[in-house]
């Protein structure tokens, strides 16, 4: 049987629980215990108010659904001496009116302001932008500006769920664009999942904006997509998903060879999952010198003799599994130096890795549930990575898309190059210094304000170098 997910990942719906507590009394006590046996995880408690004969105190509970929310309630409601005052999500609160805002640089407060950034003075602007169009980088907010777009056909776990649902994430992403890079982002999530009505779309409204970046749109068509626009613009198209995830995931690796003594060029890598982003990593790590690859889909291990592969599979099959392995997973493990899951969880048992070599390296980065419980992979590896900020070395692409784009924006190359993301990983990896690597510490976290400028610095070095920069980056 696989191993069970861990109750972090199997209760992701958080409820912020007012209770008004008599005292002196056990209340408290058999309230807790209440939400225990209902299958309730309490985390933080916090003291709202103190009154004469009571206390008021909002409980914070992990559960798995809303279904299990309202049971946990009425749970509540049956113990004695104690009333339930409210109940909030503060996850949906979080939400609450969107996440971002459009908040104008500077105020208008007379008729000669109002003149300047709005009729009649902006026709001057305006015409210089005709007459230069390059203008429109440095006189608007195209310089500095990323369109999130999104047709919410591969959102998170959740899959097609369609755009207007997508719209969280890709909000999310906007935030993490100006907190963490200063760069301005908007979300914009297509009600279509035509794939030319979706490259018509981005290349119509493409002045607006300094980047593209794609997120959640499913494969095949993600390739496509990306493709098109790339050779449709003169801006940079970036489909998240895959690079800046197969960045992330490199740095980790760099870091994590290093802690065990193996190059990169000598493993053996096995890997669950070869859709868009799983693809995207092994192309990135074998750019940077990894040659044993075997990799896993839905019909099992790739090899050239497959017939059902998909364009994207066979350029897989044509370069990796040279011994043409046909095994299961588990007997692929034999031997294997690294595991990297890009799939689903639960797919090994922890002692699935006892037969992997000396020291191996576990990155289990499905969502909610990775691939192999963290904890049973622990007995067995030296160093475990997931996709959750809720075990070390979280392998999250948000540690890459900000500094990307600020790199790329800043340069103003027209697209992000190869050279580019290998220059990412290395410099995301080189924020932590050799004597700091350690089994728990082989990524930094998306909070260290070193790893943006790191890997923008490096994008723009690249572009400099090879003449992609069109601006001059001081």
């Amino acid at each position: 049987m696989p191993d069970s997910a861990s109750s972090f990942n199997a209760l992701n719906y958080v409820l912020t629980i007012r209770l008004r507590v008599q005292k002196p009394s056990n209340s408290l006590s058999r309230a807790l215990n209440s939400i225990s046996k209902g299958g309730g995880d309490v985390g933080a408690i916090d003291v709202v108010k103190v009154g004469s004969d009571h206390v008021v105190r909002d409980i914070t509970v992990s559960l798995r659904d809303a279904t299990h929310a309202d049971d946990i309630v009425a749970r509540l409601k049956r113990v004695k001496q104690v009333e339930v005052v409210s109940t909030t999500n503060p996850i949906l609160s979080k939400h609450e009116n969107g996440k971002i805002a459009v908040v104008p640089k500077s105020e208008v407060t007379n008729n000669a302001e109002l003149a300047q950034v709005y009729t009649p003075g902006v026709a001057q602007v305006c015409s210089e932008i005709h007459a230069r169009p390059q203008m429109a980088f440095t006189h608007t907010i195209k310089g500095n500006t990323v369109a999130v777009i999104s047709d919410g056909s591969r959102v998170l776990s959740l899959g097609n769920i369609g755009a207007r649902a997508a719209m969280p994430v890709m909000e999310g992403k906007a935030m993490l664009f100006k907190q963490f890079a200063g760069v301005d982002a908007f979300p914009i999530c297509l009600d279509t999942q035509d794939t030319d009505e979706i490259v018509r779309t981005i290349i119509n409204i493409s002045p607006a904006f300094g980047a593209i970046n794609l997120e959640d749109i499913a494969s095949p068509r993600c390739y496509e997509i990306e493709t098109r626009l790339q050779n449709a613009l003169d801006i940079p198209v970036f489909h998240d998903d895959q690079h800046a995830t197969a960045i992330a995931v490199l740095a980790a690796a760099i870091n994590a060879c290093k802690l065990v003594g193996k190059p990169l060029s000598t493993i053996k890598l096995v890997a669950s999952g070869v859709g868009a982003a799983g693809l995207a990593c092994l192309k990135l790590l074998m750019a940077a010198g990894v040659k044993n690859v075997i990799g896993f889909n839905l019909g099992g291990a790739v090899h050239r003799q497959r017939e059902d592969l998909t364009e994207q599979e066979r350029w897989l099959a044509d370069r990796t599994n040279e011994e043409i392995f046909a095994g299961t997973m588990k007997e692929a493990l034999e031997g294997a130096d690294m595991f990297l899951g890009l799939s689903v969880g639960n797919i090994l048992k922890g002692s699935d890795l006892k037969a992997m070599a000396k020291d191996p390296i576990i990155f289990a980065l499905a969502n909610p549930v990775p691939e192999v419980s963290p904890e049973k992979a622990a007995k067995y590896a030296r160093v475990v990575a997931t996709g959750g900020s809720n075990y070390p070395n979280q392998i999250n692409n948000a540690l890459v898309f900000p500094g990307i784009f600020r790199g790329a924006l800043k340069a103003r190359v027209p697209q992000i190059t190869e050279e580019m993301k290998m220059a990412a990983a290395y410099a995301l990896a080189g924020v932590i210094a050799d004597q700091e690597i350690h089994e728990d510490y082989v990524i930094p976290t998306v909070f260290d304000e070193r790893v943006a400028t790191s890997i923008a610095e490096a994008v723009i070095k690249v572009a400099a170098a090879t003449g992609a920069a069109r601006s001059e980056c001081n």
